[in-house]
């Protein structure tokens, strides 16, 4: 994740994380990215079923059942394990994670050994009576899914109606106290509905969103040809970093985060360079640095619906290990040579610009995936990047 706000409009000081020794367990949410440990924020997708079917969807979900989940118990035990492992955050994700009745004891257990339990949803079943559920488990957040506004969502989330109910969603959560912001995946068909993302955080007094570059995984390789060009993903960010900017200017403080592309934060560092600001710049790459990039298989990863591990949501063809049979934490703890200890020390075998880039430290190469599905080599560049040669020195 790449914050907007708190790198470009200066929430957030290198000695912020600092106070609490960059310790994943003691840093405030807002400043986990930059912890210094690394413990994996883990991704749980609790199931694969789901009552829309979005063009983007890396779980290639439909609403039905699906065998072989996880059992309640099953899930107990993995969140007890995590819990034990030390990772600080379990998302609970889907498929739609409110199609699965026992949502809510995985939610209490998640509470009760001491993980922050966050959910990714639609928002469309998310009820009055869910919503004050949600509040007396003492839910940290909830991220709603949106694709545009009205039309725009409906079309890429497969069924009319979808941005009504999230809407009402988001109304029900915010109503209860329960903290919710929107997630957003840019993509060529939707760019122009940004400017209204920003409108609909401050017309309904949303606190956060977060704008997702596209990756290419699961149904989501279909849009490799719909991912923005090098120029647009240049004038989004300038966008969203205006947008932000300007709320700002008038007290409305939002968290505005980017996420699946680390090439932002050096564009960041390099546009206020640009407008002669070098002191907040120099802040902000003590900050990156602090981030170091891309995390996969390291400060993010993924058990799937039927206990698979995954080195993050979008790798589902490579296959860890199952939490049926092994820990999460034995798991996770890899072996030598193999995928994930290529990934976690991935600097020796980048190719390309990207082993060449001068902003490597605070990428660490991104996206691997992405690479991967682009050039059946997951160590060549990143196709998304977006920076010039002369921008990471290699000119």
């Amino acid at each position: 994740m790449i914050g907007i706000s708190k790198l470009y409009c200066g929430t957030v000081e290198a000695s912020d994380p600092l106070r609490y020794s960059r310790h994943s367990g003691r840093l405030p949410s807002h400043l986990l990215q930059f912890s210094a440990d690394k413990k994996p924020v883990v991704v749980w997708n609790i199931t694969r079923r789901c009552n829309l079917r979005c063009h983007h969807c890396y779980s290639q979900s439909e609403n039905l059942n699906y065998a072989d989940e996880l059992t309640t118990a099953q899930g107990f035990e993995l969140l007890d394990d995590l819990a034990a492992y030390g990772s600080p955050v379990i998302l609970f994700s889907g498929g739609e994670p409110l199609t699965r009745p026992d949502l809510p004891e995985l939610i209490a257990h998640a509470r009760s050994v001491g993980l922050r339990a966050v959910i990714s949803t639609n928002g469309t079943l998310i009820t009055e009576q869910k919503a004050a559920e949600f509040a007396s488990l003492g839910l940290s957040y909830v991220g709603v899914s949106l694709d545009g506004i009205g039309p725009t969502n409906d079309y890429f989330r497969g069924q009319e109606g979808a941005y009504v109910k999230a809407l009402a969603g988001i109304r029900n959560c915010k109503s209860v106290g329960v903290k919710v912001g929107l997630r957003f995946t840019i993509h060529k068909n939707n760019i122009s509905d940004i400017s209204g993302i920003f409108d609909l955080l401050e017309s309904e007094g949303i606190p956060r969103v977060c704008f997702y570059h596209l990756v290419y995984a699961g149904r989501g390789s279909e849009l490799v040809a719909d991912d923005l060009t090098h120029a647009q993903s240049r004038e989004v960010l300038d966008l969203i970093m205006s947008r932000t900017a300007e709320m700002f200017s008038r007290g409305l403080k939002k968290e505005v985060l980017t996420v699946d592309n680390h090439a932002d934060g050096p564009y960041i560092y390099l546009k206020l360079l640009q407008e002669g600001k070098p002191q907040r710049a120099a802040e902000v790459m003590k900050l990156l640095e602090m981030n170091a990039g891309n995390s996969t298989g390291l400060g993010i990863g993924c058990v799937s619906w039927d206990g698979s591990v995954h080195p993050d949501q979008f790798w589902r063809h490579e296959i860890l290990g199952n939490v049926k049979e092994q820990k999460f934490s034995e798991i996770w703890a890899g072996r030598p040579g193999g995928l994930l200890d290529k990934l976690r020390n991935r600097k020796q075998y980048l190719t390309g610009r990207c082993a060449q880039c001068r902003f490597l430290g605070v990428c660490n190469g991104n996206f691997r995936v992405r690479a991967e599905a682009t050039t059946g080599d997951l160590w060549q560049p990143d196709p998304a990047c977006y920076l010039t040669d002369e921008e990471i020195g290699i000119a």
